[in-house]
């Protein structure tokens, strides 16, 4: 058999290659809109915010370029590191109690002695349908200070009338409370599928062994739950470093003269970003806090897949 040279290689790769993309032609048009839609609102938008975090911009007048000027400037602003201060405070005081509860109901309805659980799955999970909006101005009545329900309550029971979104002390455990009560359900579907997810005859088997709930808990239920708490984790961490409309509606609304509420408690990251590009007009300026935010997402997200990686549940 005859050795080709390697020119002639190149000719044969180059021809196979053809008739692989005339074979497949039709594959690639059928599939190229989502590339096209992807490419146009995900992959440009992405670029775009990172060419324009290097300029100064407001909107109307040509950029100006000034390099990492917008980056350091945020190393010493306050009012981002306030803000980015007020996230994760409601990302431990929100989201982390939010998935513990989420959890314990979720292995409250998949108890086999428990009826009515496609009732209880709905009603948990009814909250995330409403709109943000929409919960936030509910809550803002009941926050009321002199006709809120909550305050009625306490003052049936003897306690003073408590300035839940006028003061800096309450605004953002108003907002932890919001947000509890709106992902509980979320989450608690997600662990519930998981849960069911697991093979009973491991439970039969623990059982006849003799082991305790607890030991069962520990290493059976624990382990194999573990990828679903990963993965429900690591879209808290991103859902809490995103949060705008609970935050937004409950400081004042988009209209307020000071964006946060009172000595800016309220204010989270998202709000921040929003306020500096569209109130302010500095959108270079906004652009180089996403992309912070952007860090912080991924940096929180891989310090605790590491973290779970050093520490398994056994």
């Amino acid at each position: 058999m005859a050795t080709l040279t390697a020119e002639q290689q190149r000719i044969q790769r180059r021809t196979s290659t053809r008739r692989e993309i005339k074979r497949n032609v039709w594959a690639y048009v059928f599939i190229s809109p989502f590339y096209i839609l992807y490419t146009v609102f995900g992959i440009f938008p992405l670029l775009y915010g990172l060419w324009l975090s290097f300029h100064v911009w407001d909107g109307i007048s040509p950029m100006r370029w000034v390099g990492a000027e917008n980056y350091s400037r945020l190393l010493f602003d306050d009012i981002w590191w306030k803000a980015v201060y007020n996230t994760i405070w409601l990302f431990f005081a929100a989201t982390v109690p939010q998935l513990m509860l989420a959890l314990l109901l979720a292995f409250i309805i998949n108890m086999p002695s428990l009826r009515g659980k496609d009732f209880f799955r709905a009603a948990y999970f009814m909250p995330i349908v409403a709109s943000a909006v929409a919960v936030s101005l509910i809550f803002g009545s009941l926050f009321g200070q002199r006709y809120g329900i909550l305050n009625y309550v306490l003052g049936f029971v003897g306690l003073g009338p408590i300035d839940w979104l006028g003061s800096a002390k309450w605004l953002k455990p108003s907002i932890a409370i919001v947000t509890i009560w709106q992902w509980t359900g979320y989450s608690m579907i997600l662990f519930l599928a998981g849960l069911q997810s697991i093979n009973q005859e491991l439970y039969e088997a623990a059982r006849v062994d003799g082991a305790r709930t607890r030991h069962i808990f520990r290493h059976i239920t624990l382990p194999l739950l573990r990828p679903v708490i990963l993965f429900q984790v690591i879209l808290s961490i991103i859902g809490a470093m995103q949060n705008f409309d609970v935050p937004v509606m409950l400081a004042g609304g988009t209209q307020s003269s000071a964006p946060g509420g009172t000595d800016r408690a309220g204010l989270v990251s998202m709000v921040l970003i929003y306020w500096t590009a569209f109130k302010y007009t500095q959108f270079g300026y906004a652009a180089a806090m996403a992309f912070i935010l952007f860090i912080l997402i991924v940096t929180f997200s891989l310090l605790y897949n590491r973290w779970q990686g050093r520490n398994p549940t056994d």
